[in-house]
């Protein structure tokens, strides 16, 4: 009876590896096939010396948004409190120390990374945001910037030298998604330069996309999940079980393609949303769906070229960017892994592209930095999982 059960239980582990590795070896079959097909994908290699030192000491806390201007100027808000704690933290004292101070927390490189202005922080006439939180330029060169801290319920807007131009909403005023006064924690903000319109992630506190007027900052319309009348009742994501009717937000970010489609980050729900103008609902797909807590779409970039045929999707729960087929919102590859050295990824935060096709990447958490990663052309596609993207000849094999 013993020697029976022995057999049992040896057969059934047998039986079980023999499932594992049929399953192991279709993926990787599958894999295969998928990285064979002929398919050219966009290929890139990080730019370990972008940007330049900064001067003054400064340094960084969480980079908490990223914008390109029509100049290929690079502009990073970051939360400039962050880097003030940092040296406070570790016992830092500048009378005695040859280190460090907190940069402003507006930054603006040229293309070859060298810092040409740096600005930003509380002033008359205006509230600056608790927390610092996205960023965007306007074709006139302005500076819109966002903010998701208690009682950021507005934008702020500046000329590129950051003299104040504009409040957006009211400050201070509770959550409600139905508001046409006032917005709550706006994560991201994106400009439609033909319609004149800015699109705003909103966000931390409502779970909205709402949309208002580049020139005089009037309030224009807003729409939740599919379309729907967004509610401030917070609902829960679970991987496996149906997509829920609102979003789980954050919503943070809403990018308006040139093909006239409105593409949202729903931060919590791993799903990427797309829209008309009007806010109707067009299609939606899921990156790294089995992601929980922060979740993994936390911002969106499309390639340059005229079909912008690739998103390029930061995803800061698992320290990567995701390479996605805009039309069929597909995951061809992923970019890049966590840790701190070049290529790699800590908190993949904001993202955007520049006229050349590189694209940058803002780091929150302990990040704390801007990266860039320069476009190399297109490349048939090899693998679904590319490691850091470092220059070629780098790699130790």
């Amino acid at each position: 009876m013993q020697r029976n059960k022995s057999s049992l239980i040896t057969a059934t582990l047998a039986l079980s590896l023999l499932v594992v590795l049929g399953v192991a070896q279709n993926y990787l079959q599958n894999s295969v096939t998928a990285a064979s097909n002929g398919r050219m994908v966009p290929h890139f290699e990080v730019d370990p010396f972008w940007p330049q030192p900064l001067p003054n000491k400064w340094i960084l806390g969480s980079a908490i948004g990223v914008a390109v201007d029509a100049r290929d100027h690079v502009y990073i808000v970051h939360r400039n409190d962050d880097a003030n704690f940092a040296t406070q933290e570790i016992g830092i004292d500048n009378e005695i120390a040859d280190c460090c101070t907190a940069a402003p927390p507006i930054l603006e490189f040229d293309a070859d990374g060298a810092l040409v202005n740096a600005w930003g922080g509380p002033g008359q006439g205006y509230t600056w945001p608790a927390s610092n939180h996205g960023i965007e330029i306007a074709p006139n060169g302005d500076v819109w910037i966002g903010g998701n801290g208690g009682g950021d319920s507005h934008v702020l807007v500046f000329t590129r030298d950051g003299q104040f131009v504009r409040e957006i909403g009211l400050p201070g005023e509770p959550i409600d998604s139905n508001s046409t006064t006032h917005f709550s924690r706006v994560a991201e903000i994106a400009i439609e330069p033909d319609a004149n319109e800015a699109y705003f992630a909103d966000g931390y506190g409502n779970k909205r996309v709402a949309v208002v007027d580049v020139a005089t900052g009037a309030f224009k319309r807003y729409w939740g999940a599919y379309g729907n009348r967004p509610s401030d009742d917070r609902v829960k994501y679970t991987p496996g079980e149906t997509l829920p009717q609102q979003f789980v937000g954050p919503v943070h970010c809403a990018e308006p393609s040139k093909d006239g489609l409105i593409y949202v980050c729903d931060r919590g729900a791993d799903r990427i949303q797309v829209f008309r103008p009007d806010g109707t609902y067009v299609k939606e797909a899921q990156v790294a769906p089995m992601t929980v807590g922060a979740g993994a779409t936390w911002d969106i970039a499309f390639s340059q070229d005229d079909d912008q045929e690739f998103i390029y999707v930061a995803d800061g729960s698992n320290m990567k960017v995701h390479v996605v087929h805009r039309d069929t919102l597909e995951v061809m590859y992923v970019i890049g892994e966590g840790g701190r050295q070049p290529g790699l990824f800590y908190g993949t935060h904001s993202i955007v592209t520049d006229t050349q096709g590189n694209f940058y990447t803002t780091e929150t958490y302990e990040g704390k930095r801007v990266q860039k990663f320069v476009y190399r052309g297109l490349r048939p596609l090899e693998q679904m999982q590319s490691g850091p993207a470092w220059p070629a000849g780098t790699l130790i094999e």
